[in-house]
């Protein structure tokens, strides 16, 4: 389908896919200006191959409404944030160098909006990381927003062949930081700012290569747990959690498990003693247990969880919910957990 700017799906043209450019450093912004016309600049109509789907542009999105917070952080990093009319879903506070940008964006809603929500922002371009937005229960299904000519795409972090994971799929493949990469470049494709898009990718890239360079496997086991008290999310073996950790040197002790988040029972969590804890903290109070203080006291308290090894020797590292998920700041999770492990290597 293909009304004006709004759109069905992408098959990004070989320019969006050169090579990686020479990195801009961890915290400069990505570059205002952009070419009006010539090499790079995106020839529309633009027909986009997105999990499953096609969603064709006539010309750039002007009003886009973000589902969730890692699709939010990368619109704003690519300088976006006059084409957004609204945000919702947020875990953590925003990243500082961005706050500026996000407030001048209408949140929605806190956790997911309805469908009258968002199309009450008369949006022309809708999307989302986490595929459980568009199932049945969610915000609406891509196929309703198709109806209306507004393209609903949905990262590739969240799509293993054409079935959304977090939309009720299981991965069969592991996520890589590709993924990540390839959503970057399809929006800079879509909304014509490719130069932006690539330095935007040639730093994550290059931050990334650092946080591991000089990494060997440590011999440690680490659990990623993200929330619930009584019956924990886990982070399974294909997932985000599972990259951070391998990517860190660690063994995820949930690595059998294809499920991105298994609920786990403590019994099996004291069965496997990871010498590592990651522990999500998120800013939202959707459980108990979301913070990483009600995580700690929890585990130091509890008659089950109190020997875990982690628990005995301290050996916690936190995360915010936004570093666990599969967007730009997943780079600033593996920097952080890198760092932790080569502290800890050695007490083990």
């Amino acid at each position: 389908m293909s009304v004006g700017v709004r759109a069905s799906s992408i098959a990004v043209s070989a320019s969006v896919l050169l090579a990686v450019l020479a990195s801009c450093g961890a915290s400069e912004p990505v570059p205002e200006t952009e070419a009006a016309a010539g090499e790079g600049a995106t020839v529309y109509p633009l027909t986009v191959e997105n999990c499953g789907e096609e969603l064709t542009f006539d010309a750039a999105p002007q009003r886009a409404v973000s589902l969730d917070q890692d699709s939010t952080e990368i619109l704003l990093s690519l300088g976006l944030e006059d084409r957004m009319v609204g945000t919702a879903s947020w875990t953590d506070p925003v990243l500082e160098h961005l706050a500026a940008a996000n407030d001048t964006v209408p949140r929605l809603a806190e956790e997911a909006p309805t469908y009258e929500v968002v199309m009450g922002a008369d949006p022309d371009f809708v999307t989302a990381s986490h595929g459980r937005h568009y199932a049945q229960g969610g915000v609406a299904e891509r196929s309703r927003f198709a109806e209306t000519g507004i393209g609903a795409y949905l990262a590739p972090t969240d799509c293993d062949g054409d079935i959304s994971i977090n939309g009720g799929g299981t991965r069969t493949q592991a996520l890589t930081f590709d993924s990540l990469y390839q959503t970057i470049r399809d929006f800079a494709a879509i909304f014509d700012v490719q130069s932006r898009g690539e330095a935007l990718v040639a730093d994550l890239e290059a931050r990334r290569q650092a946080a591991v360079a000089g990494v060997e496997a440590s011999g440690l086991t680490a659990a990623v747990w993200f929330s619930d008290l009584k019956t924990p999310y886990m982070g399974g073996g294909l997932g985000s959690a599972n990259l951070l950790a391998t990517e860190a040197g660690a063994v995820n002790v949930f690595a059998d498990q294809d499920d991105d988040w298994p609920v786990a029972s403590w019994e099996t969590v004291v069965d496997l003693d990871p010498d590592v804890l990651v522990l999500a903290d998120l800013s939202r109070e959707r459980w108990p247990g979301d913070q990483a203080a009600e995580k700690i006291e929890f585990l130091e308290n509890d008659p089950v969880t109190k020997g875990l090894t982690a628990v005995t020797e301290q050996r916690y590292v936190s995360l915010r919910g936004a570093e666990i998920n599969p967007g730009i700041r997943i780079v600033d999770g593996l920097e952080t957990l890198a760092a932790a492990l080569q502290s800890f290597q050695g007490e083990a």
